[in-house]
């Protein structure tokens, strides 16, 4: 197939020369007609050859997958896709390791903007994020059988709910499997990626999980917006001699006290089933440790006053909610919210809740998720580690 062309206005190559992957429209002085999905060659307008990537159908309007003149065939996915599981396997990552439930790639972070793979053991969960990944579904598949091995007995592609489109449809690439059991840090979780969220776990906060578990010991602990418990449970491995975790889905609750009790700590654990912005109003008791890890508060930036507030309101309630000398550990996963707006905001709710705090710790997300370093934005998971004074 031919590829379409797209010649940007004069002066608008700039942000391409120097890496970043994103084309957006008003920067495009003319172009092919082509469909979503539509491989498209870049050039400047004196005519310098840029890269090429797939088309979108927002701001974004193209995605560059390459700055060389290359397609996508198989040898392309293939190579990509052996530069991630280099990466990971450096990291530790990997079939028979500690850790077997990683990111294998993480979008531009891993020049493959759109695509995003979770590894969970055995199984792959692919998730596309534009419509040029989507209809490469088989391709990749394809690729990602001869790059992981006979190992791979599971891939499937649960991208419906990140298109956003009523036509694309989830299901199985290879195998049947619709959950197992995977592992963080030797530890053993339930994962499903079939019914669960985004593709079943949240792998981006591994690392947190861990410090939370080096300071928990004969620490009560407060879980919010607790999922599958990941914060739960690595709490109760550090010895915590209590954890509640609180969600407002009945179906989290129970997926948390399903790994709680999968690693036989149920003894020392609660769950609630509670709007947790109400629960905090009212804790039943101040505890040692409070874990805020609320779902992203902004989409877009049409939402980021909105998301601030937010997040002021959540942690001025949170802050209150710990013992004086404890600690909160506090997150933000919206993209739009960055590192110095949310440590100004979680500020801005350490004076109205009139608490003295010190910062012990700036969280990220896991190297598995790692942020390209022209493209910024790849960088969406902040944290706080706080003692409450």
């Amino acid at each position: 197939m031919t590829p379409k062309k797209a010649i940007l206005k004069a002066g608008r190559e700039g942000s391409v020369l120097r890496g970043h992957p994103w084309i957006f429209s008003g920067a495009i002085q003319q172009a092919d007609p082509c469909e979503v999905g539509d491989w498209v060659e870049v050039y400047a307008k004196n005519g310098d050859y840029l890269g090429a990537g797939h088309a979108g159908n927002g701001s974004i309007a193209i995605r560059l997958l390459t700055h060389v003149s290359e397609k996508p065939d198989a040898a392309f996915w293939k190579d990509r896709l052996q530069n991630c599981r280099a990466l990971r396997q450096r990291l530790g990552l990997g079939f028979d390791r500690p850790t077997n439930a990683y990111r294998l790639v993480h979008g531009e972070g891993d020049r493959l903007p759109g695509l995003i793979i979770d590894m969970y053991n055995t199984c792959a969960v692919i998730q596309a994020h534009s419509h040029g990944m989507y209809f490469a579904l088989q391709e990749i598949s394809t690729a990602l059988q001869e790059v992981m091995g006979n190992r791979l007995s599971t891939i499937y592609s649960k991208s419906r709910s990140a298109l956003h489109e009523e036509q694309a449809t989830d299901g199985w690439l290879l195998g049947d499997e619709t959950g197992t059991i995977a592992m963080e840090n030797g530890v053993p979780f339930h994962v499903n990626w079939e019914s669960g969220q985004k593709t079943g776990f949240f792998l981006d906060q591994r690392e947190n999980r861990q410090l939370l578990m080096h300071y928990a010991a004969g620490r009560e602990v407060l879980n919010t917006f607790c999922y599958t418990g990941g914060f739960s449970v690595f709490a109760l491995k550090g010895g915590a001699t209590r954890v509640h975790s609180v969600d407002i889905s009945e179906k989290a609750v129970a997926l948390a006290a399903e790994n709680v009790a999968l690693n036989g700590l149920e003894s020392w654990h609660s769950v609630q089933a509670a709007d947790v912005m109400e629960y905090l109003k009212e804790p039943e008791q101040l505890w040692d440790i409070a874990v805020l890890d609320p779902p992203a508060f902004a989409k877009n930036l049409s939402k980021k006053h909105q998301a601030v507030m937010g997040y002021k309101r959540l942690n001025t309630l949170g802050l209150k909610a710990v013992k004086p000398g404890g600690l909160l550990f506090t997150f933000s996963c919206s993209q739009v919210i960055d590192d110095v707006l949310f440590a100004n905001t979680v500020t801005a709710a350490g004076i109205e809740a009139g608490r003295q705090v010190r910062i012990l710790h700036r969280l990220s997300q896991g190297p598995d998720h790692p942020v390209n370093l022209y493209h910024p934005e790849g960088h969406y998971l902040k944290g706080l580690v706080l003692e409450v004074e």
